[in-house]
């Protein structure tokens, strides 16, 4: 039984198992093409500039020369006697390193000695060169003393094609040697205070660790990245935020003791260009909000100097290495495509899953929505992770999901025409007549007319569905819906909806007839009376009982094509039809109540069991409803009228019960007593005498057993209907509407044992 029923759910769900795979498979062919490459860069730079920004790396200043400074100097490149003086002023505050991100391979001037003279007696000045291993003259070389001094590293810089700096550099090869980058070595020459090294690991020699952090190299498929130039070693770039993320001071506050006697204790001193006019900038992350890769036209995109870039790098193996501040880490592939493929099956279950929850109707509303909910959950978690220092793929899952939920929407929407045509079957032929024969029949617009509105409902049928397979749950409405369907047919109703379990039926409309309110009640009854041929059907599948609720109201109404000229449906609105419902709302299985304004047209052929006052929702004063038993005339059909006896329980029952309204269940929860059992109800007996503990008649409840006097042992939910058969003072009693097979069987059990006893004492 177990193994039939998981492979009719396989068969049932093939679609997903089919879609889901093949899009995943379609989505990952696009990025091993590198196609979405420049979408995941643009998701990358978003969440660098969502985060929140960080504080400031106190252990860099940056000695900048703009544009104020160039104008004063008079020349470019700085003369090397001002260059000199820079550096001897820098080291008076004993700076832990000095980082010179200026090129000084350059021809002897005046000054020349004096600079040489710096560069020879600071060991912690580092310059740097510029390495082109195929294009030697696009190389530019390092200062002549500073090499010989071995007090230099490359400041090469990896630009990916949309022109942004997403990696940084620790390293690279020239003449098959490696070459520490400039920024690797002023890291280095800061750490060796704390004893810092790199250490390498024995699994590979191109992963080592570093104080807290462990450093992988960059590869061609990392991340987003799909054949990327991986030269070198290469890390992804966590930047600390936008350009201004660090502390600058100008050449001239330096040369001119404007600044603090301590500001350069102990830290890293970077000199570099800010000038504008000599464009050593460079565009990243925060360069704008516009998407890499498109032309878009925006405003001055914000640039970041190159000697802020390398403040990026050093600050970012600083912060690795002693606080563990995270580096950028990415998933094996391997896991990559499981993530993928997982938000494409959730995409496609999201949309297969969400087909019987609103029909046709609402197909485009729900395919769209829970998609889109989904995907804002994709984020968060995507952007959550990148703040643990993770990259995870965010744009192909997203692809993936809305793939996915597209092509099962496509099927389902394929689909439809059919679905619409099965069902249309219910429709009488007059219905059809109206709406495609007649010149004005699909015009939109509708007329007012007096018609009966008959909505029917059965009781009990969300618990069932619960309970049972959905193919059971389908078998079920179709013995239901059919039978229910050929007799309103036989009484010239017109189905307006079915609504899973309910029927809107009108009599009427399209075609107005003299009797349409005889008719209506008439197959109300007929209707009630089919549900034994129903109930035979169920009794036949092994399937439980069902009882159904008729409410009746006749009214003027606006009936006619109501919609869109996409999207129309012939329905009918007015206050009539939601007064059929909330009459309907007050049955109890197998009863029929009707409005006063239908007991007019029926009243001489009607019989009437009884008279209730009920006051509706959306109604100011109390109406009367009146409860059918059968009509005479040219039909001549009756309900069996049985009287519910109660017999008194030899051992009371503990009951909890709650008030609802509507679907909600009251938060006020009331202790009270079973004393009495009928076939179909109970009088409980409140335990709390105050007026708001005792429900009032026609009110709905939901109650629990109370398992050997426990309250925190209860039954399943039990609902019921309080109904207006007197009772004692602080009494009332119920019909139950709603019980699961085995309270049921526990009730009938001690119905019968109450009964025995009951007759045994009368004897």
């Amino acid at each position: 039984m177990m193994h039939r029923t998981l492979k009719r759910k396989i068969w049932d769900w093939r679609r997903v198992w089919i879609t889901a795979p093949t899009i995943a498979g379609i989505v990952l062919a696009l990025r091993l093409f590198g196609w979405l490459q420049i979408w995941e860069w643009a998701a990358l730079d978003q969440f660098l500039r969502w985060r929140p920004r960080e504080p400031v790396d106190d252990r860099i200043v940056i000695v900048a020369i703009d544009e104020v400074d160039l104008k004063k100097i008079g020349q470019w490149p700085i003369p090397d006697a001002v260059l000199a003086e820079l550096i001897e002023t820098i080291k008076a505050q004993k700076p832990r390193a000095i980082g010179l991100d200026l090129y000084r391979n350059l021809p002897v001037q005046p000054g020349h000695s004096a600079l040489r003279k710096v560069f020879e007696t600071t060991p912690n000045l580092i310059g740097i060169e510029l390495i082109n291993g195929e294009d030697k003259s696009s190389a530019i070389d390092p200062s002549p003393v500073l090499a010989e001094r071995d007090q230099v590293g490359c400041n090469n810089v990896v630009v990916d094609i949309d022109g942004k700096l997403r990696r940084g550099l620790l390293s690279m090869f020239k003449h098959d040697q490696p070459i520490p980058s400039f920024s690797m070595v002023l890291a280095s020459m800061y750490l060796e205070a704390y004893n810092v090294v790199p250490q390498p690991t024995q699994t590979n020699p191109q992963v080592f660790r570093w104080g807290k952090a462990l450093f992988h190299p960059f590869t061609p498929h990392e991340g987003g990245y799909r054949g990327a130039d991986a030269g070198g070693y290469q890390i992804l770039l966590n930047y600390r935020g936008p350009a201004g993320s660090f502390r600058s001071v100008s050449l001239r506050d330096v040369l001119n003791n404007k600044i603090s006697p301590k500001l350069m204790r102990d830290r890293i001193v970077l000199i570099g260009a800010t000038a504008i006019s000599l464009n050593d900038f460079f565009y990243t992350p925060y360069s704008s909000d516009a998407i890499s890769g498109l032309r878009l036209p925006i405003a001055s995109p914000e640039r970041t100097p190159g000697v802020e870039v390398q403040a990026n790098i050093i600050s970012q193996i600083l912060s690795a290495t002693l606080e563990g501040r995270p580096l950028i880490q990415t998933w094996p592939k391997v896991v990559d495509g499981v993530w993928i493929f997982l938000w494409s099956f959730v995409g496609a279950t999201l949309a297969w899953q969400g087909r019987h929850t609103g029909g046709v109707r609402s197909l485009l509303f729900q395919r769209s929505t829970s998609p889109i909910l989904t995907a804002g959950i994709l984020v968060v978690v995507a952007y959550a992770a990148f703040l643990g220092g993770w990259w995870i793929p965010m744009v192909p899952p997203f692809l993936a999901l809305s793939g996915s939920a597209i092509a099962i929407t496509a099927y389902i929407a394929r689909t439809a025409r059919e679905i619409r045509k099965t069902f249309g079957r219910y429709l009488t032929d007059s219905v059809v007549a109206q709406l495609l024969e007649s010149p004005e029949g699909l015009q939109l617009g509708g007329e007012n007319r007096e018609v009966t509105i008959l909505t029917s409902d059965l009781r009990g049928f969300t618990l069932l569905s619960e309970r049972l397979q959905p193919q059971e749950i389908v078998k079920i409405l179709n013995i239901y819906l059919g039978c229910m369907a050929d007799v309103i047919s036989q009484y010239q109703g017109t189905i307006d909806e079915f609504m899973g379990d309910g029927i809107l039926v009108v009599f009427g409309a399209p075609t107005a007839r003299e009797d349409d309110a005889v008719r209506a009640v008439a197959c109300a009854i007929a209707m009630q009376l089919e549900m034994t041929l129903v109930n035979e059907e169920m009794e036949r599948f092994g399937f439980p009982k069902l009882e159904m609720g008729i409410g009746i109201s006749t009214g003027f109404v606006v009936v006619g094509n109501i919609g869109s000229e996409k999207r129309a449906k012939y329905s009918v609105i007015g206050k009539d039809v939601n007064l059929a419902f909330r009459i309907e709302s007050y049955t109890v299985g197998g009863q029929i109540l009707i409005s006063e304004s239908t007991l007019k047209k029926v009243e001489s052929i009607a019989r009437i069991d009884g008279q209730k006052r009920v006051r509706p929702k959306g109604m100011k004063q109390p109406i009367p409803i009146y409860d059918v038993g059968g009509i005479g005339g040219n039909y001549h059909l009756f309900l069996s009228k049985t009287e519910e006896s109660f017999f008194p329980l030899t051992q009371l029952i503990p009951v909890q019960y709650s008030l609802l309204d509507g679907k909600r269940i009251d938060d006020l929860s009331f202790p009270g007593t079973l004393v009495k059992l009928s076939n179909n109800g109970a009088e409980v007996r409140c335990e709390h005498l105050e007026t708001y503990a005792i429900p009032k008649p026609l009110s709905n409840i939901k109650l629990n057993l109370l398992m050997s006097n426990n309250s925190a042992e209860m039954s399943e939910d039990i609902y019921a209907k309080v109904v207006e058969k007197i009772a004692e003072p602080g009494r009332f009693y119920i019909y139950f509407t709603t019980r699961t097979p085995e309270i049921k069987a526990k009730l009938d059990s001690l119905y019968q044992r109450a009964k025995t006893n009951y007759i045994g004492q009368r004897r």
